[in-house]
């Protein structure tokens, strides 16, 4: 009988005290959070729950097995797995804390700060500090589980007296990787990019979407992924309209004929700016830029707050003012001229209609 109610009352015994504790620990965060609304680390901590309990459980029943008299013949194994699951469930945890931690932070920044470029700065540092410290609990959580292991104990030392050797081979090895490496740690504390920045890259426009110690994702306007690693970033150039300031100035084109209504197309342009909400108002004009024998370059200049304002503006000028000259001054947009040219008077002393023709006829038709 006993060697059946010693085992019940261990296991039972272990996993009730995991629940009392993880639910009074849930408990005592919930009303930590309910008396402090201003700051989300306690709500953000609730999430470790799992964890949590599954460490306690993990230790309690570590600690109590050897009263447990349970499988004594796999003793050692069973010992062993505890070990491992509470080495896993440690590291789980630690990192679910530096992340409640590390977002708190970078929430309240976000919040005592109202300039975009910075917090997205900061959100790209918080970000890949987060996966360095995710990285090296994982490293130091499977270390610790190699060396439960007596093999790997015994063989600690001849990887120790190797490791000089091995840093050289995995450096030549890993010379691509580790050059990545480094430039994700320049582009977050270098502020050359940042998460949510506008770029040009390869002649394609998006927005940094994800950036990692080894590669960076730029979503394009039209929703495609592009997949770069970080160093091409550090030894190319690469346009970033979110750079300083995110205000834009942005030009549309116009090919129209040479009798176009300059004085009512600014005038227009007015309008249009006026009633468009993503223009700033900061400046805007019209002018002639170029001229061809037949038709004539018009350039307009508008303002926005960013990137995404100032296509908007672009194409809203674009399109009405084609609008309203389609409708208003149709003889304003290109056309061919199919008609005979105007002739010059000088060119012949009698300007008679019919000699004229004779005279211009001449080299076309091919009379002698």
């Amino acid at each position: 009988m006993e060697t059946v109610l010693r085992p019940v009352i261990v296991v039972g015994t272990s996993v009730f005290l995991t629940v009392v504790i993880g639910w009074a620990t849930d408990l005592l965060l919930r009303k930590a959070d309910e008396h402090h609304p201003e700051s989300p680390l306690w709500d953000r901590l609730r999430r470790a729950r799992v964890p949590y309990q599954l460490v306690l459980c993990a230790a309690l029943l570590r600690g109590a097995y050897d009263q447990a008299a349970l499988f004594e013949r796999h003793r050692v194994g069973v010992g062993r797995t505890l070990t491992l699951v509470l080495i896993g469930a440690a590291a789980w945890l630690v990192i679910r804390i530096a992340a409640a931690v590390v977002e708190t932070t970078y929430t309240r920044y976000a919040r005592a700060h109202h300039d975009p470029a910075r917090v997205r700065r900061v959100r790209t540092q918080v970000t890949l500090i987060m996966r360095v410290v995710s990285a090296i609990v994982g490293v130091v959580a499977v270390a610790a589980m190699l060396l439960t292991f007596p093999a790997m104990r015994a063989a600690g030392a001849s990887l120790l007296a190797s490791a000089g050797v091995l840093g050289i081979v995995a450096g030549v090895a890993a010379q691509s990787t580790l050059s990545n490496l480094f430039a994700g740690l320049q582009i977050a504390f270098g502020d050359m990019v940042r998460l949510g920045d506008t770029v040009v890259v390869d002649g394609e426009w998006g927005t940094v979407e994800e950036i990692t110690l080894t590669f960076l994702t730029v979503r394009t306007w039209d929703e495609r992924r592009i997949t770069m690693p970080v160093s091409y970033f550090t030894s190319n150039p690469f346009e970033n309209w979110s750079r300083g300031t995110p205000q834009m100035t942005g030009i549309v084109f116009w090919h129209l004929d040479h009798s176009a209504p300059l004085e009512a197309m600014r005038e227009k342009l007015r309008d249009i700016l006026r009633a468009c909400p993503a223009w700033d108002g900061r400046a805007c004009g019209l002018v002639v830029t170029d001229s061809t024998p037949t038709t004539m370059e018009v350039r307009a200049l508008v303002t926005a707050k960013d990137a995404d304002d100032i296509w908007t503006v672009r194409v809203t000028v674009r399109e009405q003012m084609l609008t309203w000259l389609s409708a208003e001054h149709p003889y304003a947009l290109p056309r061919v001229n199919t008609s005979d040219a105007v002739l010059p008077p000088y060119r012949v002393p009698s300007p008679d209609r019919d000699s004229l023709r004779r005279a211009y006829d001449f080299p076309r038709t091919g009379r002698g």
